[in-house]
């Protein structure tokens, strides 16, 4: 038994055996108005909107079983004075019960702007951000299962230019200036299958927020964007299982009450590929090991064995209706190993390397609900990462082991003060560690290198929220002061978020922050642990890796009326203190470690459709985005490694009783790369450069389809299929393209390819 599984048994066997987990509450009989709605929600296939405030302390008895959903929400209304009301034919909203409500246009009151307006479970909420529900998700192209980072590559200004949902990039920024977040816990490992999976398993998620500006003040980092998944906090009345199966990975989640007050959610995910092969593991393998270390083989042969898991855990106990005690464990890991074996001056040789990757995140999180308008919590996390490589080179017998690891704690103190019903308080204390170490170790010649850093920042946050009485008029302002005692360094960051509607169906939006950022990822060498992941995390050193800071301004404007959303936004966003190695150059400033900015503006559009039970929806992102290094191309600026200029999505989805089913089509402009010198293009032994990133690589374009079924095994047992097309028509799309010497004087061209034709089936059953 290793430790992680040892100390989760320990942890659980104490609270399992602690009496007062078993205690009787006040609210024996009664249910958290939550627990009821999820329920709701999936038995009767609708969705609720709501403001958290109206309904945290409502505790209900659980409606009697075999009544129409009308018969429930009238039951629901008596019991908590709330009104009920439908949007659409699958979406309701919850208000407080105004005297007037009737005289008040619903959509008025209503605290989330947009509901379902791409498909099921995914709603636009105020002050810029996005949520998406995976437990009541409804069918994208491409995707069978509801993968959050894939789901969110949907959003105007989200792209992948790699395919890689491990390298998202949001308004052209980097994989690494998103903030990502697993209950509070930040993750430094965001894929499986070194990044074309999700590496959290999306049914223990209850809901994520994903925000591109005009963050809370509660958030440190993320200088692109947050992307916050939660698992659900309430304790679930009654047991749920599923089992799921597709051409990748089978896994299997559990929810249950263990007591009256006592919770406990698990899941648990593993890969296929090492037991089986299927076409999409093969179009899997091809798209992620081109030109590595596995790859290039020189006639030598080699036999891999390639695997993941997930597997999570969260133990919910309510010490009373007022207290809440959270615990939350998440394991993810990649393992690649692979033997080479060939025949030296007539010797056989067997080498293993092998390339292993994990995240190991740990949470305990306590809240307490003083009265209707405080509350506090306080919350303990540490997120342990590392990667390591061994690599063996048969050809001129040398060993090369890399490691790379991150441990990141952190304590958080959090006060909320709802002086009025229009005004409200958020404010607390943040403390984080944060230790990075990199080791290289070479036997021929000799040679190891150990390079460790620590970090310890205070942070302190204020925030103020405004909204009007009928939620037309809404305002955020808030501040974090962030003090790095490494370097005594203090950084004041104001957020922004402000919207008005009018003229009933029309809103302004306007959103703001500067943020600043100590961790990141650099390659040193593009055949770093084997040329499959190699990106190292790194910390400020506040001299050759400065603290990145960056300062972000948006006006949107937007019209939602009838199931139509139109919705168009200007930004603006410039990063300071990016390095060449963090961009990860593959021309003349390759091996060069320089530091500059980048400035990106931009349009993003969506144009979205409701009509009944088809939507219909394209986006559109127009941009520019630019280095500027003053000590390169003559202090000139040039295209950014990720500068996308434009970039095309549409799609639809279709339900149909049972049957739900999906199409989409993705174009956007080719990426830049840096070609040799036509007149001159080898001088010495080294390649001569054009300009940098002069040339793109030709445009990409993906058509995506993918269909689920719904049915029923009795009573008590649903089941879903699945099927989708990846890439439908099997385009020969080019995600990257960069040049090497060879032995003969002259240069290759490489250019690495997306996935191409990639079906992908599914099967899930749930108890």
């Amino acid at each position: 038994m290793n430790k992680q599984n040892f100390v989760f048994i320990v942890i659980l066997v104490f609270f399992l055996s602690n009496p007062i987990c078993f205690s009787q509450t006040s609210n024996q009989k009664k249910l958290p108005l939550t627990t009821i709605l999820k329920n709701i929600e999936l038995t009767y296939q609708v969705s609720f909107s709501y403001a958290d405030k109206n309904i945290i302390s409502k505790y209900v008895k659980k409606p009697k079983l075999n009544l129409t959903l009308n018969e429930v929400l009238l039951f629901l209304e008596k019991e908590t004075k709330l009104k009920f009301k439908f949007l659409t034919q699958n979406s309701i909203i919850i208000t407080l019960s105004l005297k007037k409500s009737i005289d008040i246009p619903t959509q008025i009151l209503e605290e989330i702007t947009v509901s379902d307006f791409l498909t099921k479970g995914i709603s636009i909420k105020p002050h810029g951000n996005t949520q998406i529900k995976p437990q009541g998700f409804g069918i994208l192209p491409g995707l069978i299962e509801p993968d959050v980072l894939q789901t969110i590559q949907t959003l105007p200004g989200v792209e992948s230019a790699d395919e890689r949902i491990s390298n998202l990039n949001i308004r052209g920024g980097t994989n690494d200036q998103n903030l990502i977040l697993w209950d509070g816990i930040k993750m430094y490992q965001s894929g499986h299958f070194f990044g074309l999976i999700s590496a959290f398993n999306p049914y223990l998620i209850d809901n994520v927020i994903i925000s591109k500006n005009g963050t809370s003040a509660v958030y440190g980092d993320g200088i692109s964007s947050i992307i916050d998944m939660r698992s659900s906090n309430d304790i679930e009345p009654k047991k749920t299982f599923g089992l799921g199966l597709n051409l990748i990975n089978s896994d299997a989640y559990f929810k249950t009450q263990l007591s009256n007050n006592v919770g406990l959610q698990l899941s648990a995910r593993r890969s296929l590929t090492d037991l089986i092969s299927t076409p999409t593991y093969n179009e899997y393998y091809e798209r992620i090991f081109q030109d590595t270390d596995l790859t290039n083989s020189g006639g030598i042969s080699k036999n891999e064995r390639f695997y993941f898991y997930d597997l999570s855990t969260k133990l919910l106990y309510d010490i009373s209706p007022k207290e809440q005690l959270r615990f939350s464990l998440l394991n993810t890991y990649n393992a690649l190993n692979y033997t080479e074996e060939s025949n030296i001056n007539q010797n056989d040789e067997l080498l293993n390397s092998q390339l292993i990757q994990r995240n190991l995140a740990l949470g305990i999180s306590y809240h307490k609900k003083w009265n209707n308008k405080l509350s506090t919590s306080f919350a303990l996390s540490a997120s342990h990462y590392n990667l390591e490589a061994l690599n063996n080179d048969i050809s001129i017998n040398q060993q090369l082991i890399q490691e790379n690891e991150v441990l990141d704690t952190s304590l958080k103190l959090h006060l909320t003060y709802n002086s009025t019903n229009n005004i409200n308080y958020f404010g607390g204390y943040q403390f984080s560690e944060i230790g990075i170490s990199s080791l290289e170790d070479v036997n021929n010649p000799n040679f190891r290198r150990l390079i460790k850093k620590v970090l310890r920042t205070h942070s302190i946050f204020n925030e103020i929220a405004y909204s009007s009485k009928l939620k037309s008029t809404t305002f955020r302002f808030g501040l974090r002061t962030n003090y790095i005692d490494t370097f005594s360094k203090l950084y004041f960051e104001p957020r922004l978020s402000f919207s008005q509607r009018f003229l009933s169906n029309f809103r302004l939006e306007l959103l703001g922050e500067l943020k600043s950022q100590t961790s990141s990822q650099i390659i040193d060498l593009q055949n770093d642990f084997l040329g499959v992941e190699k990106r190292r995390w790194v910390l400020s050193n506040n001299e050759d890796i400065p603290i990145i800071k960056s300062k972000q301004f948006s006006i949107g404007l937007h019209y939602n009326k009838r199931g139509l959303l139109i919705s168009g936004e200007v930004f603006m966003k410039q990063v300071d203190g990016i390095t060449t190695r963090s961009q990860g150059f593959q021309n003349q400033y390759q091996y060069l470690n320089a530091v500059g900015k980048y400035k990106i503006m931009g349009i993003d559009i969506l144009v979205s459709k409701q009509i009944q039970n088809l939507n219909a929806w394209f986006g559109y992102s127009i941009s520019e985005n630019k280095y500027s290094f003053k000590n390169l191309n003559f202090g000139n600026s040039f295209p950014n490694n990720l500068d996308i200029k434009h970039a095309f999505k549409l799609g639809s989805s279709l339900t149909l009783n049972k049957l739900k089913f999906a199409f989409g089509l993705n174009w956007r402009s080719g990426k830049p790369y840096t070609a040799p010198n036509e007149i001159n293009p080898i001088i010495g032994n080294l390649i001569n450069y054009d300009v940098p990133n002069s040339s793109n690589n030709n445009d990409y374009l993906r058509a995506d389809v993918s269909a689920i079924y719904n049915f029923n095994f009795g009573k008590s047992i649903n089941a879903t299929a699945g099927f989708s097309i990846w890439n439908i028509t099997n385009n020969k799309n080019i995600v990257n393209t960069y040049f090497s010497l060879n032995d003969r004087e002259s240069f290759d061209k490489v250019e690495l390819k997306s996935l191409g034709f990639t079906p992908n089936l599914s099967f899930r059953i749930n108890f």
